[in-house]
């Protein structure tokens, strides 16, 4: 009997480890390290070739400005006192980021936005323009033709526009010209997760514990941040950080949330919801959401102790609005919500119904409204 259950209690052991590992999660997924952070760029530019789509010079004397000023640094005399009427052209504000870690020579995308009233940027280049960090320093170079992933379509009569036409990227546009400062070598590494919780910080240093075998190595600093020793030398550092990005920790139970999406009627619910016993009127609608404790058969010759299956129940009445019903044990969200939108309620009807839950204490989570 045993060697016929061995080759099944195998296999529902490895299925259940293999679930258990898939809920793990890397460091990498769970927390950043601290110091390593990408760097915001901005930049003033001039769009050129534009169809006639360009601003209009004469309500905005900006561009003509900014035409003379690059004609200007280019060699080229413009007589004072003369307006350019650049219909061809674009003042344009450029955005990038600059990844951790990035050094010169290496390509980035950037976007580029109409900064007046240009009616469209499609077609048009950009013309070479610095881009500057927080700092004032100029750290890449952006230039290239700009996609803008928009259409036009205009008649004597009518205008038809689809998407937005003011604004587009430039694929790899930068060249990075100058590498973020770094930080110091510090033999403490700091990884700030991105949850606060103690719990899931204590299981993050038993499981970098395991990793770094170094006595005192592993530091919970608060419930956001890990510091780990690790060595100095480039080459050892490298490998221990590799290992421990890698490093799959057990998440823990997030606290229990309830996200409604107002224009929608959405709810998303995790799975740490609970309900206390309630139940709800609301209009023509009564709702009653009660669980029963069923017993289990054992066998006879069973000597474990009576097991109990909790079994839940939703009953929903449509008609004329009655009395509350007091029920003994609550259930969960899922069939509650399920229940209103099988009947129809709007969204406003739902929300109004899990605010007065959350009012009351039915329900025992967090309620987010977006």
């Amino acid at each position: 009997m045993i060697a016929r259950l061995l080759p099944s209690l195998l296999i529902s052991l490895a299925l259940l480890l293999s679930a258990n590992q898939s809920m793990a999660a890397r460091l990498k997924d769970m927390a950043v390290v601290s110091g390593q952070r990408p760097n915001q760029l901005i930049g003033y530019g001039l769009v050129v070739g534009l169809d006639g789509t360009g601003d209009n010079s004469g309500t905005n004397p900006v561009t003509g400005q900014s035409v003379v000023t690059m004609l200007n640094s280019l060699g080229v005399a413009v007589p004072a006192g003369i307006n350019l009427q650049a219909r061809n052209a674009a003042v344009v504000m450029v955005t990038a980021e600059l990844a951790a870690l990035a050094r010169p020579g290496q390509i980035m995308d950037v976007t580029v936005s109409s900064l007046t009233n240009a009616r469209s940027i499609r077609g048009g280049t950009l013309i070479m323009t610095p881009l500057k960090a927080a700092n004032g320093q100029v750290y890449a170079q952006a230039q290239g033709s700009i996609v803008v992933p928009g259409a036009s379509v205009s008649t004597a009569m009518a205008r038809t526009t689809i998407n937005q036409l003011s604004a587009g990227r430039i694929p790899s546009g930068a060249i990075v010209e100058q590498a973020a400062p770094e930080a110091d070598m510090d033999p403490i590494v700091e990884f700030n997760f991105h949850k606060v919780d103690f719990a899931q910080i204590q299981r993050a240093v038993e499981a970098i514990s395991r990793v770094v075998s170094e006595e005192n190595a592993v530091t919970a600093i608060d419930a956001r941040t890990v510091a780990v020793r690790v060595p100095v030398q480039r080459a050892q550092r490298v490998n221990v950080m590799a290992q421990l990005l890698e490093l799959e920790i057990q998440p823990v139970v997030d606290i229990a949330r309830v996200v409604v999406n107002a224009r929608t009627g959405s709810v998303v619910v995790n799975q740490s919801v609970r309900l206390a016993p309630f139940a709800v009127t609301h209009g023509n609608l009564t709702i009653q959401v009660q669980a029963v404790n069923q017993a289990v058969p054992q066998s006879l010759l069973s000597r474990s102790r009576p097991m109990t299956q909790r079994n839940e129940r939703v009953s929903i009445d449509s008609g004329p609005a009655g009395q509350m019903v007091r029920v003994d044990e609550g259930a969960s969200l899922e069939q509650v919500v399920r229940a209103i939108n099988m009947l129809g309620a709007t969204p406003q009807d739902l929300m109004s119904i899990l605010q007065a839950m959350k009012s009351s204490g039915a329900l025992q989570a967090e309620l987010e409204i977006i």
